[in-house]
This record gives C-alpha cells, sequence and structure tokens, in this order.
C-alpha cells in the first residue's frame, strides 16, 4: 500500500509513518521532515492554503492520510489563530482535493482527519456517530472540515472522517503538557472534574486509521477508546500512575481567564462511543485507562 501523508511531521503523522510501508509525504518544509522523518520520499507543500500539492506526489497513491492542520491546543484563540486554524483545515483539504482531481489515476480511499469536538459539549450524554452536533467555534470548523473532505466522493475516492479524541502519548500532545505539574505534585481537576474525557492511545490510533485504509468503511468513525473517563478520574488514574497527590483543581474562571475561548476544550464534556468501529473488527490493544497509562509512563520492565 502506497501512502501520502500530510501532517507527517505532526504527533499522529510521525508515529503512523513508521507503520506505512510506502509513504511519500508533502509538507511545508523539505528540511524539517528529514530531520523528522529520514529519508522518506517528500514533495515540497509550501502554501497548503493557496495552491494545491505537488501533482507527481500521487503517482500510484493508494491512499491519502490528509493529518494536517495548524495546532489546535497552543495558547489563547485570538481572532488571528482562528483563522489560521479554519484556513489550514477547510483551504487546505480543498487544495488536496483540487490536486487528487488532476492526477492521472485517483487514490482509492481519504482518510480525513477530524475531532470529536465536532459534538460539543453534551453532558452525559454517549455521543455516537449519528449525534447531532453543537454549534460553536470547533463543531463548526469540524462540520465543514468533513463537508469539505467528502468532495473526494465525486472523483470515485472512498471518504473516511476519524473523529479524533485525546490522544495520548508521552512524546507530545496533551499528555507531555500535563507530565510536569503531576510530577511537582501541583496536578488536579479541571473545573468540576465532571466533564468526560474520550481519550485514545497513540498506538490504538494508528492502528485504526491503518484498520480503515484497508476496509470498505466509508463516513464518519470515532477514534477514541471503549473506556471514557470524566476528567476527575483522568486526574486521579494519572496522579496514581506517577505515585503523586493530584489536590490542586484549577478553578473554571482561572482557566477561562488563561485561555479564554479555547477554555471550552478544557472543560467540554464528550462522553464519545467507539462502538462503530469494534462492529467494524477493531480491536482496541489499551481499552482501560490505566493499561494506556502505565504503557506510555512506566518503565516496561515493572509492568
Amino acid at each position: 500500500m502506497k501512502a501520502l501523508v500530510t501532517g507527517a511531521t505532526g504527533l499522529i503523522g510521525q508515529q503512523l509513518i513508521a507503520h506505512l510501508d510506502e509513504p511519500v509525504v508533502v509538507g511545508r518544509s523539505l528540511d524539517r521532515i528529514r530531520k523528522l522523518l529520514g529519508d522518506v520520499q517528500a514533495y515540497p507543500w509550501p502554501s497548503p492554503t493557496t495552491e494545491p500539492p505537488p501533482l507527481e506526489a500521487f503517482e500510484d497513491v493508494d491512499v491519502i492520510f490528509h493529518l494536517a492542520g495548524e495546532p489546535i491546543a497552543n495558547g489563547r484563540w485570538t481572532r488571528d489563530k482562528k483563522i489560521r486554524i479554519e484556513k489550514s483545515r477547510i483551504e487546505g483539504t480543498r487544495n488536496l482535493i483540487h490536486a487528487v482531481r488532476c492526477v492521472a489515476k485517483n487514490p482509492c480511499s481519504l482518510i480525513s482527519a477530524s475531532a470529536i469536538g465536532i459534538y460539543g459539549s453534551q453532558g452525559n450524554n454517549m455521543l455516537t456517530e449519528t449525534s447531532a452536533p453543537r454549534h460553536d467555534f470547533l463543531s463548526d470548523l469540524c462540520q465543514k472540515w468533513e463537508t469539505e473532505a467528502r468532495i473526494a466522493n465525486q472523483y470515485g475516492i472512498r471518504v473516511v472522517t476519524p473523529r479524533i479524541g485525546i490522544v495520548l502519548d508521552n512524546r507530545g500532545g496533551a499528555l507531555k503538557r500535563m507530565l510536569l505539574p503531576f510530577k511537582l505534585g501541583l496536578g488536579g481537576r479541571l473545573g468540576s472534574g465532571s466533564q468526560w474525557m474520550s481519550w485514545i492511545h497513540i498506538d490504538d490510533l494508528v492502528a485504526l486509521l491503518l484498520h480503515m485504509a484497508t476496509s470498505d468503511f466509508e463516513g464518519p468513525i470515532n477514534a477514541v477508546s471503549p473506556q471514557p473517563v470524566t476528567n476527575r478520574e483522568f486526574t486521579q488514574c494519572l496522579a496514581k500512575t506517577l505515585g503523586r497527590p493530584a489536590i490542586l483543581p484549577t478553578p473554571k474562571f482561572a482557566l477561562q481567564n488563561l485561555f479564554g475561548e479555547f477554555s471550552s476544550v478544557l472543560l467540554n464534556s464528550q462522553r464519545v462511543s467507539s462502538t462503530l468501529a469494534e462492529n467494524y473488527g477493531f480491536r482496541f490493544q489499551f481499552d482501560q485507562l490505566d493499561n494506556a497509562l502505565n504503557d506510555l509512563l512506566l518503565p516496561k520492565t515493572t509492568q
């Protein structure tokens, strides 16, 4: 399977590349691609929001993994930041598909990333792929993002939009940012701690993306573990894994003052179901949070 990957230098992309036999990468900086990924076949795509990637990158490609996008969890959402977030996903996807329709032989499949942010905050409700979305910045963004990806259907391409939850990886992302305060005994729940967190171990996410590439599934699919937890439960489990206390909660108003609108990502409650992925034959290696954190944070010899 020859696969083209966008966003290959990101947290998910780097791990995915390691599991592909014939990866092809398009990205802004060939130097950065070489530095992080080694001697991989790569093509420059310097401005994804204004131009399509080079057509030669698509030669004999079977599947596209589209993971590119401006980081969301990186400081306050200023007006300019929100514009960059949206353009990188909507216009970046539009330009990718513009290239696809121009190549002599279209890829068979497009696996285009989305996020559980599409659901908004829905309390204790169990959310499936058919659940109605809410209307906030992330929800509206994800709906537009998925709509743009589905245009590839018009060119005979099977489209899958995995709605990715909180990715657990000790090398980056949310978990890495939590480690220092928790190791110092300064960790604690966020707000009330009652909000649901739908997470997935990085290894399971990569395996699910590969599973979707070789299946006949089409449409949105939740990329989350079978066992969502509340923020309070997550905090307690992480503290226990590290052998540290978790007694310093961060009040809602403090998060709002610190992060502004982005604080909603930390406080929204999203209890998301993985049943559809399991019905399509996927088996999670890490379906329990304690096992996932042990694997990521403890020396292998002590498990």
